[in-house]
């Protein structure tokens, strides 16, 4: 799958296996080789556990949902709201 949902112009490879009443699914970047897992209920909708890999597989490479280097934090303390 290429782009849908938030990385374009990356190739993401996804991976089903069910486990009873449960489903893991791997979400993995062909470029980088980085891969998440995420699990949910057999009965969720595909396009829901791809979302949520795919959100959590940007978060690990450090991109924003559109595909762009997220810009980083400034050091110190206190948090920005």
């Amino acid at each position: 799958m290429t782009g849908r949902g938030g990385l374009p112009g990356r190739e993401i490879i996804f991976e089903y296996l069910g486990l009873a009443d449960s489903v893991r699914l791997a979400a993995i970047d062909a470029a980088t080789g980085t891969e998440v897992v995420v699990f949910g209920p057999a009965r969720t909708a595909r396009h829901d556990l791809e979302r949520v890999a795919l959100r959590k597989l940007a978060r690990r490479l450090g991109l924003n949902t559109d595909g762009t280097q997220k810009t980083p934090r400034p050091k110190g303390r206190g948090v920005i709201v």
